[in-house]
């Protein structure tokens, strides 16, 4: 049977519903009073889903209220809805169209809904975020300062760099904080940091950007991340096998640790230098590291599950519930 899907098309200031290809549509604003009138539209029309794209984090609050709500909500690529419609022949774009098209295409591909992950993992992605985009800002601050002489002007950057230093701090902190406070978390941050040259930010990066560690196979984590080599054949030709979209935020963190666990442990040092001494490109290589690096970190994760698992046999250790968590 059918589901009832409402397509979303989310833009910074409104949302455009759309229920099915061509069926009922209004447009909101993408504010809490916009949100509390889709809804309405959506409990009117008896949606069973809302389908919406990703769309760099416009659909955040759309998405939390709605499965507040109980709605079920589903997150897209939009890439993948852009291509669906082109091989459907549809050319024409508009707000209006795009809604329909996210239905239509969360019908076809029986787009499952995400679940809304718990506060506090919500708490560390977004501490962890802006300990990242801190980080960059000093690193551009401390190249800009190599290049002036001028002593006004590098009062301003040591004023600016201690702010920056004081910030970063307290970040890490109340990051360490609650990792500390979990049960899961803390576990994972001593199992992981067992690896030479795995340290607090990558473990906190690692469990803030990729929560489903430990409770999916080494391929499906491996496709999540973008770091699995996919096939690439047809007929008698054999093409290149490369990895493909996934979480650029976790295959950022991958290569970097990689390269540092590459120097330090000794089955990654015997192993790269199996791949340079078969002749692999320094790219191949590099992914290979980051794979092999993603798989030990999963495995350590399964284990640290299970053993909680088996001390407490009557709690749910996360990811909870049948669906995945946004």
């Amino acid at each position: 049977m059918t589901r009832i899907i409402c397509g979303v098309d989310v833009a910074s200031q409104s949302l455009e519903a759309r229920v099915g290809q061509q069926g009922a549509a209004d447009s909101f604003p993408n504010s809490s009073e916009g949100i509390a009138a889709l809804e309405a539209f959506c409990r009117a029309h008896q949606v069973e889903l809302v389908a919406m794209e990703a769309t760099g984090g416009y659909e955040q609050l759309a998405f939390a209220r709605l499965s507040e709500q109980g709605l079920p909500v589903a997150i897209l690529n939009p890439r993948a809805v852009r291509q669906f419609a082109q091989s459907m022949g549809r050319l024409e774009k508009t707000d209006r169209i795009d809604a329909g098209m996210i239905a239509w295409y969360a019908e076809v591909k029986k787009s499952p809904p995400l679940c809304l992950a718990p506060r506090t993992q919500l708490e560390l992605r977004a501490r962890v975020t802006r300990l990242r985009q801190l980080t960059e800002v000093r690193t551009a601050q401390l190249n800009q300062q190599r290049l002036v002489v001028n002593r006004a002007v590098q009062d301003g950057f040591r004023q600016m760099l201690a702010f920056l230093a004081a910030q970063i701090e307290e970040l890490e902190q109340a990051i360490a904080q609650l990792i500390g406070a979990d049960p899961l978390w803390r576990e994972l941050n001593q199992a992981f940091r067992t690896i030479k040259g795995v340290a607090f930010r990558t473990v906190a990066r690692i469990m803030a950007e990729m929560p489903e560690i430990g409770a999916l196979s080494n391929k499906t984590i491996s496709k999540l991340a973008g770091v699995a080599p996919l096939a690439n054949d047809s007929g008698k030709h054999q093409g290149k096998r490369a990895g493909r979209g996934g979480r650029a935020a976790v295959r950022e963190i991958l290569f970097i640790v990689a390269s540092v666990v590459g120097r330090h442990e000794p089955d990654f040092i015997a192993f790269q230098q199996r791949l340079r001494a078969a002749g692999k490109p320094p790219k191949v290589v590099r992914i290979a590291l980051a794979h092999k690096l993603l798989v030990r970190l999963n495995a350590k994760a399964r284990e640290v599950r299970q053993r909680l698992t088996e001390l407490q046999p009557n709690s749910m250790v996360r990811p909870a519930g049948s669906c995945k968590a946004y």
